[in-house]
């Protein structure tokens, strides 16, 4: 009997010992399945313990008893990655200059304005001689001297309260149509073009686009504006004047409908009710950008008159 006993405690040993031993050094290491399997979940190293079973075998109830050891202390994290640098050919003929994420958006939302918004445009001269003469005047006293691009806001956002067709957004089942005017502005920054809107500017006095425009551009230079501060927006002024462009046609701002390009104003010959039958005038041509689905041609022409009338009589802009 004895032999007998002392059989199967060598048989039991051999089969704990072919199912879960390690080796540390070249020792081996005796442990139950259990044992191992406790020692992995709490992090416990079978080498620093000392088996209560026969022959030192490691149980379970070994596990339970002891502490775990200390975790060993986590690598420094990376330093976060340096911008990619302008990356030049190896014969020096190019650089590539990595897409930054404005850069990327841009590309992304005017490529597919281009694809999927039939765009028509429409040019028309409008004379700024009595435009200029008031904002002369309203400069002298004013503290923050009024831009043209602040009459263009005032007057773009009256057209659209009186063509309301051109104050609205394609959608999968409906025209949506806008009751405020809210007039994003084209910015150029060393990022990319950003667009500012000034909300409401319907409801606002060239004062007020003033203020707001004069806030909105120095955001935008700083990379300060909120998303909500360029993001939406009914209609959109993209001003090239200013650098010396006459005329340019501009791609929609998606989901909007319609984009009013402005070139610089030009001194012209115009017929004139006057001994010599024509006048010189300080002339400015626009061209808007509008989504077929949404605006007829014949309303687009109607909204450029009432821009025009706004524009070449300016003491309407101030009622």
């Amino acid at each position: 009997v004895y032999c007998m006993l002392w059989y199967l405690r060598r048989v039991r040993e051999a089969v704990v010992s072919t199912q879960s031993t390690g080796s540390v050094g070249g020792s081996r290491i005796f442990a139950s399945p259990m044992a191992r399997a406790l020692a992995a979940r709490k992090g416990i190293d079978l080498t620093t313990l000392q088996g209560s079973g026969p022959d030192g075998v490691i149980r379970a109830a070994d596990i339970e008893n002891a502490t775990p050891a200390p975790a060993t202390p986590a690598a420094p994290a990376a330093a976060p990655a340096v911008a990619a640098a302008h990356v030049a050919s190896s014969d020096g003929a190019y650089v590539e200059i990595p897409l930054t994420g404005m850069r990327k958006a841009i590309a992304k939302r005017l490529t597919q304005s281009k694809q999927e918004v039939p765009h028509y445009y429409l040019t028309v001269e409008i004379a700024l001689d009595a435009l200029m003469e008031v904002r002369g005047e309203l400069n002298k006293s004013a503290p923050s001297k009024l831009s043209v691009t602040d009459f263009l806001v005032k007057a773009c956002s009256n057209a659209l309260l009186d063509v309301p067709e051109v104050n609205s957004q394609w959608t999968d089942t409906a025209i949506r149509q806008y009751t405020n005017a809210d007039i994003s502005v084209a910015v150029a920054t060393d990022n990319g073009l950003i667009t500012p809107i000034v909300f409401g500017a319907n409801t606002k006095g060239l004062k007020q686009i003033n203020s707001a425009m004069s806030e909105l551009k120095e955001k935008a230079s700083a990379g300060k504006l909120q998303p909500h501060e360029f993001q939406g927006g009914t209609f959109t002024i993209s001003n090239l004047g200013m650098m010396g462009i006459q005329e340019f046609t501009a791609v929609i701002n998606p989901p909007q409908s319609a984009i009013l390009a402005v070139g610089a104003p030009q001194r012209k010959l115009v017929p004139a009710d006057n001994e010599n039958g024509f006048d010189v005038s300080n002339v400015m041509s626009v061209t808007l950008s509008c989504d077929h689905r949404v605006i007829d041609g014949a309303v687009g022409a109607k909204w450029l008159q009432a821009l025009k009338g706004y524009l070449e009589k300016p003491i309407n802009l101030l009622l």
